[in-house]
Formats: structure tokens, C-alpha cells, sequence
């Protein structure tokens, strides 16, 4: 009697499917992997920083599945999200784009800026000067930028890069962000879209928060397909850092 061959097609194809649907499995429930295209949250990410979002930590909407398949309204099992988190978020204006930005604004609050300072609920936030932020233009060449440390109302915090007083978003109405809703800031102040532009951006309704972002697991400076370039574009002191 023939023996059955074992592995063969079908095998193989049962093996790919169940890996895939491992796959959406964790990058619907627990993690996905995201990569900064943008000088956004430098000093916090730099372009290159590849990173993971954790979809459990917000609870799960329907950006939460590939495609974002209108199959949860709302959000389910919702955490709301602490000020000074980064996180990601569907860009309002069109549903798709996924942006990342740190939120300042809790629902209810008063976010202003005045020549740079931020002002939540009628409050300057502190901030103060520790050191410029150098990083590399070209070859051998490099560029400074004021770095502060910015103290959010309940102690958290974190870097940021102002360049000047004077650009049009440095001094701005009073924003009220409604309820349901977030007000997000990039760490980059001056090269950064987000809830002061609201015909760009705007308030992050709570249906589009994607994930809290966790931790860098690789980050490089360069093309990372240009694998010959790892030698000397690879960021390994960056690799595994948590996110602040």
C-alpha cells in the first residue's frame, strides 16, 4: 500500500494561511509595526525610527482591523489615553493616513500657545532649556536646534524642538477640544501638522486612535532597504528604546 507524502501543496498552503491569519491576529489585537517618515517628533522619533503601537491600549475601533473594516462602532473595551502619550491616529480629515503626534489636550480642556509657551486650561506649561539638538544635513554637515524639556500638567515629560518665537502656530487662539475628542502636538513645534491646523488635522476624534506607541525596535539613517549602507546608518543605541 502507498504511504501519503507527507508536506506537498496543499500542506504548504494550509501552513501559509494559518500563518497569515496569526499575523492580522496580533497586528489587529496587540502589536503593529510602524515606521516615521517625517521630522515630526524629532527630538522623541526620528525619520527612520521603526517602531511598535500597541492596539490594546485604547481599547479597539475599527481602525484597529486592516482596511479598516466598518465592523466595531465606536471603540470597545476603551481606555482613555493619558496626556503626553504618543500615539498613532487615523488623520480626520480623511479617515486613511495614519499620523503620530503626542497628545496634549484631554477632552474639556483649553489648549493656547503664547510666543511658544503652552497654555492647557489657562496654565503656562513649564519648560526649560537643557542643550541644542544636533543632527546631520548632508555629508559632514549638521544643524542645531534649541532643545527643551516640557513638564505637562500631572509631571510627565519629554523633549522638545523650538526654532523661533514667531511662526504663525507659535502664538494661537484658545482651542477647546470637545468632548469624545484629543488635541496632539508634535514634538518638532515648528515643522509639525497637527491639531493647530483644523482644516488639516484639527481634534483626534476617539473612533480614530489607533495605538499608544511603545517602544523602537530598529532604526536607521537612510533607505532600509540599503543594506550595504548598515555599517554606518544604523542607529543600534536606538534599537529596543522605550518611548517617552
Amino acid at each position: 500500500m502507498a504511504q501519503k507524502k507527507p508536506g506537498g501543496l496543499k500542506d504548504t498552503l494550509k501552513t501559509v494561511f494559518y500563518a497569515i491569519l496569526i499575523a492580522l491576529g496580533v497586528r489587529t489585537v496587540a502589536y503593529e509595526p510602524f515606521n516615521i517618515p517625517s521630522g515630526s517628533m524629532i527630538p522623541t522619533l526620528l525619520v527612520g525610527d521603526y517602531l511598535f503601537v500597541s492596539k490594546s491600549s485604547y481599547g479597539y475601533s475599527r481602525h484597529s482591523l486592516p482596511f479598516s473594516l466598518p465592523l466595531i462602532s465606536d471603540r470597545i473595551f476603551f481606555t482613555e489615553p493619558k496626556r503626553g502619550d504618543v500615539m498613532v491616529f487615523k488623520l480626520p480629515t480623511d479617515n486613511e493616513t495614519d499620523y503620530i503626534k503626542r497628545i496634549i489636550g484631554l477632552p474639556g480642556d483649553t489648549v493656547q500657545l503664547k510666543n511658544s509657551i503652552l497654555f492647557i486650561n489657562g496654565k503656562a506649561v513649564k519648560r526649560e532649556k537643557v542643550d541644542d539638538f544636533i543632527e546631520p544635513v548632508g555629508d559632514n554637515n549638521f544643524s542645531r536646534s534649541p532643545r527643551y524639556l516640557e513638564t505637562l500638567p500631572g509631571g510627565r515629560t519629554h523633549y522638545i524642538l523650538e526654532f523661533t518665537e514667531n511662526t504663525v502656530f507659535d502664538t494661537t487662539p484658545v482651542y477647546t477640544v470637545p468632548e469624545g475628542h484629543y488635541f496632539a502636538m508634535g514634538d518638532n513645534r515648528d515643522r509639525s501638522r497637527d491639531s493647530r491646523f483644523l482644516s488639516d488635522v484639527g481634534f483626534i476624534p476617539r473612533e480614530n486612535l489607533v495605538g499608544r506607541a511603545e517602544f523602537k525596535f530598529f532604526s536607521v539613517n537612510g533607505a532600509i532597504w540599503e543594506f550595504w549602507n548598515w555599517g554606518k546608518s544604523i542607529r543600534l543605541e536606538r534599537f529596543f528604546e522605550g518611548i517617552e
